[in-house]
């Protein structure tokens, strides 16, 4: 019972936030690491879009309060290898009959140089590829990147350093060069392409 000058106190609620609230903002990193892994912006899109379906119908799997981050670019990494091995048994394009009617002239030389910095990356064993991405565009700690990717830390670091030499070869690029880009991700990874850990 109260009186007049008492006032009632609201409970107090002590409800653990759902982890499943936070994955939205994860979907830009995870949107920029598929567009790393494909070349292709739909194509990064649907795979993000596998991996958030995916990651929400498994999420009693999630072992709440460990990293989030990592366990969804580890469900978009095991994705993508599995679309490529499914892909692999497919038919292709080869004559670039179907490729050449999407193609679509470049808009500008940022978006040149985009091409070819995506070219470039697509070159790269796929290992090396998501080792650079992780590291060098995402900053992934070493143990983090060996986490996604199932591997030993060394084996991490080994594979980005090798990816960082062979972009910067292939881009035929001078020590701390680096091409000029919009792709913050991309960017980051080409501003330390003949640097190390």
């Amino acid at each position: 019972m109260t009186g007049p000058g008492k006032a009632t106190q609201a409970p107090v609620s002590h409800k653990t936030p759902d982890p499943r609230d936070e994955i939205v903002t994860h979907l830009p990193s995870l949107r920029a690491f598929a567009r790393g892994l494909t070349g292709d912006v739909a194509a990064a899109d649907d795979l993000v879009q596998d991996t958030v379906v995916k990651a929400w119908t498994k999420f009693d799997q999630y072992q709440a309060g460990t990293n989030l981050r990592a366990w969804l670019f580890t469900i978009l990494r095991n994705t993508h290898l599995s679309l490529r091995r499914k892909r692999a048994r497919e038919v292709s394009d080869g004559e670039g009959i179907f490729a050449a009617r999407l193609a679509s002239k470049p808009d500008h030389d940022g978006r040149l140089a985009m091409q070819e910095l995506h070219a470039a990356m697509d070159m790269l064993p796929v290992e090396q590829r998501e080792a650079l991405i992780l590291v060098g565009a995402f900053g992934f700690s070493i143990e983090e990147a060996a986490e996604t990717c199932n591997c030993a830390p060394g084996t991490i670091k080994s594979r980005a350093n090798r990816a960082r030499r062979a972009l910067a070869e292939i881009l035929k690029l001078d020590k701390g060069e680096h091409p000029d880009s919009t792709d913050t991700p991309i960017a980051a990874v080409m501003a330390n392409a003949s640097g190390g850990f």
